[in-house]
């Protein structure tokens, strides 16, 4: 592996405060959130993969944001209406879901694939990338085998050391210091490997950090909101070299 399956700190963190701006409908077979940026250009397309925790309002924030900077975001439901709660009950078995059909590879992997055809066929985009927190980074890395033209992800799960090997398009990574599931290890295992293949990659440490900070940190601990915010510029920055 080159990251652990999603853990109990994948289901750990603070909601965000904000209204998200964009809308939810179902498109390629899904519930998917469509947060437009101020031009309301589709030439430009974000594909969002989230956390275990679905259309939960930080990734909604999170993707508008992305919008803010210019992108179209499309964040279709991966987790087929089953996300997992913020702070779940101790009876919440999450070996249990995960071993779920649906929330298995190959369902997954087809909910991802249809949408990005769905977008190339409907808007025609001149480029596309793709974000992923947690859950939603190991399908960022499979998409970057060719199918997109540049790739982030924050604190990924679930990615094999093959998948990392196969990347052939820009990648960058924020990674927490402080990860039960992105661990050192692991992180320089990856590290190791984009080398190995001369892959253009990027790979931000957050010094003090644990899992889940990009997406789920709170937003009033001072590091924690610093760190968040640095690690949507690290995404914004990547986009802005290889997606403009």
């Amino acid at each position: 592996m080159a990251s652990n399956p999603p853990g109990k700190c994948c289901t750990r963190g603070v909601a965000h405060e904000g209204v998200p701006k964009g809308e939810i409908r179902e498109y390629a077979g899904v519930d998917t959130y469509f947060s437009y940026p101020p031009s309301k250009s589709t030439e430009k397309v974000i594909i969002f993969l989230t956390d275990i925790l679905g259309h939960f309002v930080n990734s909604k924030l999170t993707a508008d944001d992305f919008a803010a900077n210019g992108y179209f975001v499309i964040m279709p439901d991966i987790l087929d209406k089953d996300q997992v709660s913020l702070e779940p009950s101790e009876a919440f078995n999450l070996g249990e879901w995960l071993g779920k059909t649906s929330h298995q590879l190959e369902f997954v992997q087809a909910v991802v694939d249809r949408t990005l055809a769905e977008v190339k066929k409907d808007f025609n985009p001149k480029k596309i990338g793709a974000v992923g927190y947690c859950y939603g980074g190991r399908y960022v890395i499979r998409l970057l085998d060719g199918r997109i033209d540049a790739g982030y992800t924050a604190h990924p799960s679930l990615i094999t050391i093959e998948e990392v090997a196969a990347v052939k398009g820009p990648l960058s990574i924020s990674a927490a210091e402080n990860d039960e599931i992105f661990t050192k290890e692991l992180r320089q295992k990856t590290e190791t490997k984009l080398a190995e293949t001369k892959a253009t990659y990027q790979i931000n440490l957050f010094g003090g950090m644990e899992h889940g900070f990009a997406v789920r940190g709170d937003m009033k601990d001072p590091k924690q909101k610093f760190a968040k915010e640095q690690a949507f510029y690290q995404a914004t920055a990547w986009f802005r070299e290889y997606l403009n």
